[in-house]
């Protein structure tokens, strides 16, 4: 009984740390920059700059007035662990410098299908957390848009039993079996919003918007997990 109350727990625990499934974040998307994917883009590109490395990068410092820097730092721990399960997630972990860096892919954040192939977009974000005495800067990048494509994924194949590939033309990125699936990187100053003649202007539209609406996630994750913890009762006070 105390076992399965265990796995319980720590299920609960995962749900409530997660920080967003791809359809709630597509919810959340629409919701806060409307359901016409090129026209949020277009709107959010008029606020951005593109970094140095003609990426897409967010930065925001989060106050926690009172909190070491020892507490925030074992806070932030905490919640990236339980937030992020696979352990080559965390690229570094510095307790010294107060510096955790974490690179977690977000897959099939849009898709599209045509008439002879389809492809899927995911981005991998590398998201750094600067600690100090009461306060914590988190630094979303985004760099490029890392492409699943299937040449002979389209709507022909998928009305011919015989023609088709695999069933939804995703795969593990090591997996080399089939010669007509491929992997392929867009930079994202190369297509919409920021280059206006795109044949990929509406997947693209949707990544982007994408790509903000988790970064709002992921800093307003990590503004909960400094103010009030991961599950909420981790105080000194037991």
């Amino acid at each position: 009984m105390m076992m399965i109350v265990a796995v319980l727990f720590c299920c609960s625990l995962m749900a409530q740390a997660q920080v967003m499934k791809i359809a709630d974040l597509e919810k959340y998307a629409k919701q806060k920059y409307g359901e016409k994917w090129l026209d949020a883009a277009a709107n959010l590109a008029s606020t951005l700059t593109l970094d140095k490395n003609e990426g897409i990068t967010y930065q925001e410092v989060i106050q926690a007035p009172g909190k070491t820097k020892q507490q925030l730092y074992v806070a932030l721990n905490y919640w990236v662990t339980a937030t992020f399960p696979d352990k080559q997630a965390i690229t570094l972990n510095d307790k010294e410098a107060g510096c955790i860096i974490v690179s977690s892919t977000l897959k099939n954040i849009a898709e599209h299908t045509g008439t002879l192939n389809k492809y899927s977009v995911s981005i991998t974000p590398v998201i750094r957390l600067d600690i100090k005495d009461g306060k914590v800067r988190v630094t979303y990048t985004v760099q490029n848009y890392d492409i699943l494509s299937d040449v002979s994924g389209g709507w022909l194949s998928l009305s011919d039993p015989d023609k088709r590939t695999y069933g939804d033309s995703k795969r593990k990125s090591e997996d080399k079996t089939n010669a007509n699936l491929y992997d392929d990187k867009w930079e994202i100053a190369r297509h919409y919003p920021f280059v206006e003649k795109d044949p990929q202007k509406r997947t693209c539209s949707k990544a982007l918007v994408m790509s903000h609406a988790y970064s709002n996630a992921i800093i307003d994750k990590v503004e909960e997990a400094v103010k009030n913890g991961v599950i909420g009762n981790e105080d000194d006070d037991w």
